[in-house]
Protein backbone atom coordinates (compact mmCIF):
# COMPACT_ATOMS: atom_id res chain seq x y z
CA UNK A 1 0.00 0.00 0.00
CA UNK A 2 1.79 3.14 -0.77
CA UNK A 3 2.56 5.37 2.14
CA UNK A 4 1.64 9.46 1.72
CA UNK A 5 1.17 12.16 3.74
CA UNK A 6 -2.65 11.38 4.76
CA UNK A 7 -1.89 7.80 5.08
CA UNK A 8 1.03 8.97 7.79
CA UNK A 9 -0.65 11.64 9.07
CA UNK A 10 -3.45 8.51 10.21
CA UNK A 11 -0.48 6.48 11.20
CA UNK A 12 0.75 9.34 13.41
CA UNK A 13 -2.63 9.50 14.83
CA UNK A 14 -2.90 6.00 15.53
CA UNK A 15 -0.04 5.41 17.29
CA UNK A 16 1.79 8.50 18.96
CA UNK A 17 -1.43 10.09 21.48
CA UNK A 18 0.65 12.64 22.91
CA UNK A 19 -0.78 16.03 21.42
CA UNK A 20 2.95 17.84 22.24
CA UNK A 21 4.63 14.71 20.22
CA UNK A 22 2.68 15.04 16.94
CA UNK A 23 3.65 18.55 17.32
CA UNK A 24 7.28 17.44 17.54
CA UNK A 25 6.41 15.38 14.37
CA UNK A 26 4.48 18.26 12.55
CA UNK A 27 7.37 20.00 13.34
CA UNK A 28 10.27 17.87 12.18
CA UNK A 29 8.13 16.92 8.36
CA UNK A 30 8.24 21.05 8.46
CA UNK A 31 11.74 21.44 8.68
CA UNK A 32 12.97 18.25 7.10
CA UNK A 33 10.91 19.45 3.97
CA UNK A 34 12.97 23.04 4.26
CA UNK A 35 16.62 21.09 4.29
CA UNK A 36 15.20 19.13 1.15
CA UNK A 37 14.06 21.95 -0.39
CA UNK A 38 17.28 23.64 0.02
CA UNK A 39 19.77 20.82 -1.06
CA UNK A 40 17.22 19.50 -3.90
CA UNK A 41 16.28 16.90 -2.27
CA UNK A 42 12.74 15.10 -2.50
CA UNK A 43 10.95 17.12 0.26
CA UNK A 44 8.16 14.53 -0.06
CA UNK A 45 10.26 11.93 0.74
CA UNK A 46 12.22 13.79 3.51
CA UNK A 47 8.98 15.60 4.90
CA UNK A 48 7.38 11.90 5.79
CA UNK A 49 10.50 10.65 7.51
CA UNK A 50 10.34 13.61 9.66
CA UNK A 51 6.53 13.20 10.21
CA UNK A 52 7.19 9.48 11.07
CA UNK A 53 10.58 9.44 12.69
CA UNK A 54 9.19 9.23 16.02
CA UNK A 55 5.92 6.38 15.04
CA UNK A 56 7.19 3.90 17.62
CA UNK A 57 7.75 6.73 20.57
CA UNK A 58 4.53 5.96 22.11
CA UNK A 59 4.59 1.49 21.47
CA UNK A 60 8.23 1.66 22.56
CA UNK A 61 8.11 3.93 25.76
CA UNK A 62 10.68 6.41 24.20
CA UNK A 63 12.92 3.19 25.38
CA UNK A 64 16.61 4.52 23.99
CA UNK A 65 17.90 0.86 23.27
CA UNK A 66 15.04 0.04 20.61
CA UNK A 67 13.20 3.67 19.77
CA UNK A 68 13.62 3.94 15.96
CA UNK A 69 13.67 0.49 15.38
CA UNK A 70 9.85 -0.36 15.64
CA UNK A 71 8.65 2.41 13.04
CA UNK A 72 9.54 -0.69 10.27
CA UNK A 73 7.44 -2.97 11.55
CA UNK A 74 4.53 -0.44 12.07
CA UNK A 75 5.43 0.32 8.39
CA UNK A 76 5.48 -3.09 6.66
CA UNK A 77 2.04 -3.03 5.23
CA UNK A 78 3.33 0.05 3.28
CA UNK A 79 5.23 0.86 0.40
CA UNK A 80 8.14 3.17 2.10
CA UNK A 81 11.47 3.60 0.70
CA UNK A 82 14.26 2.15 1.93
CA UNK A 83 16.44 5.33 2.56
CA UNK A 84 13.32 6.45 4.91
CA UNK A 85 13.23 3.69 6.92
CA UNK A 86 16.92 3.81 7.38
CA UNK A 87 17.16 7.59 8.32
CA UNK A 88 14.34 7.07 10.71
CA UNK A 89 16.20 4.11 12.26
CA UNK A 90 19.60 6.14 12.30
CA UNK A 91 18.01 9.14 14.34
CA UNK A 92 18.14 7.23 17.44
CA UNK A 93 22.10 5.71 16.85
CA UNK A 94 21.99 4.25 20.51
CA UNK A 95 19.29 1.96 19.41
CA UNK A 96 20.71 1.07 16.08
CA UNK A 97 24.83 0.16 17.27
CA UNK A 98 25.90 2.14 14.45
CA UNK A 99 26.70 5.76 13.50
CA UNK A 100 24.91 8.17 11.41
CA UNK A 101 27.06 8.32 7.33
CA UNK A 102 24.56 9.49 5.06
CA UNK A 103 23.70 13.07 4.62
CA UNK A 104 19.77 11.71 5.44
CA UNK A 105 20.70 10.74 8.46
CA UNK A 106 22.37 13.86 9.44
CA UNK A 107 19.25 16.22 8.06
CA UNK A 108 16.80 13.75 10.12
CA UNK A 109 18.72 13.86 13.26
CA UNK A 110 19.76 17.51 13.48
CA UNK A 111 16.26 18.54 12.15
CA UNK A 112 14.38 16.72 14.57
CA UNK A 113 16.60 18.01 17.06
CA UNK A 114 16.49 21.45 16.35
CA UNK A 115 12.86 21.52 16.72
CA UNK A 116 13.17 20.96 20.47
CA UNK A 117 15.47 23.68 21.20
CA UNK A 118 13.09 26.11 18.82
CA UNK A 119 10.04 24.96 20.91
CA UNK A 120 11.65 26.12 24.40
CA UNK A 121 13.09 28.95 23.15
CA UNK A 122 9.97 30.23 22.15
CA UNK A 123 8.31 29.06 25.23
CA UNK A 124 11.07 31.59 26.77
CA UNK A 125 9.91 34.71 24.37
CA UNK A 126 6.85 37.20 26.26
CA UNK A 127 4.58 36.48 23.43
CA UNK A 128 5.17 32.60 23.07
CA UNK A 129 4.96 32.99 19.27
CA UNK A 130 7.53 31.46 17.19
CA UNK A 131 7.26 34.72 14.64
CA UNK A 132 9.03 36.73 17.18
CA UNK A 133 12.15 34.32 17.22
CA UNK A 134 15.32 35.34 15.98
CA UNK A 135 17.78 32.63 14.69
CA UNK A 136 20.53 34.19 16.68
CA UNK A 137 18.68 32.95 19.86
CA UNK A 138 18.70 29.98 18.91
CA UNK A 139 22.01 29.96 18.47
CA UNK A 140 22.40 31.49 21.78
CA UNK A 141 20.65 28.82 23.81
CA UNK A 142 22.86 26.31 21.95
CA UNK A 143 25.90 27.38 24.05
CA UNK A 144 23.62 27.30 27.41
CA UNK A 145 24.34 23.70 28.32
CA UNK A 146 21.04 24.01 30.87
CA UNK A 147 18.65 25.44 28.99
CA UNK A 148 16.49 22.63 27.24
CA UNK A 149 19.27 20.42 28.49
CA UNK A 150 17.52 17.07 27.18
CA UNK A 151 18.19 18.56 23.43
CA UNK A 152 21.47 17.00 22.13
CA UNK A 153 23.49 20.04 20.94
CA UNK A 154 25.83 17.64 19.12
CA UNK A 155 22.94 15.92 17.16
CA UNK A 156 21.64 19.52 15.84
CA UNK A 157 25.50 20.37 14.59
CA UNK A 158 25.20 17.91 12.66
CA UNK A 159 23.56 20.49 10.37
CA UNK A 160 27.53 20.90 9.20
CA UNK A 161 27.93 17.40 7.87
CA UNK A 162 25.12 18.45 4.97
CA UNK A 163 26.70 21.67 4.59
CA UNK A 164 24.55 23.98 6.34
CA UNK A 165 26.26 26.51 8.83
CA UNK A 166 24.35 26.71 12.64
CA UNK A 167 23.08 29.98 11.83
CA UNK A 168 21.58 28.99 8.70
CA UNK A 169 20.16 26.06 10.19
CA UNK A 170 18.63 27.93 12.94
CA UNK A 171 16.90 30.56 10.16
CA UNK A 172 16.04 27.57 7.87
CA UNK A 173 14.62 25.97 10.37
CA UNK A 174 12.40 28.81 12.06
CA UNK A 175 11.71 29.57 8.58
CA UNK A 176 10.53 26.22 7.39
CA UNK A 177 7.90 25.71 11.04
CA UNK A 178 6.55 29.34 10.25
CA UNK A 179 3.69 28.23 8.23
CA UNK A 180 2.93 25.36 10.62
CA UNK A 181 3.02 27.85 13.71
CA UNK A 182 -0.84 27.69 14.41
CA UNK A 183 -0.74 23.58 13.96
CA UNK A 184 2.41 23.40 16.57
CA UNK A 185 0.84 25.81 19.00
CA UNK A 186 3.48 28.85 18.03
Amino acid sequence: MELNRDTAMGLLHQYVKNEKMIAHCLASEAVLRGIARKLGRDEEKWGLAGLLHDLDVETTNAEAGVHGTQTEVLLKDYDVASDVLDAIRMHNEYSSGKERSTEFQFALAAGETITGLIFATTYVYPDKKLASVKPKSVVKRMKEKMFAASVKRENILECEKIGIPIDEFAALAIESMLPVADELGL
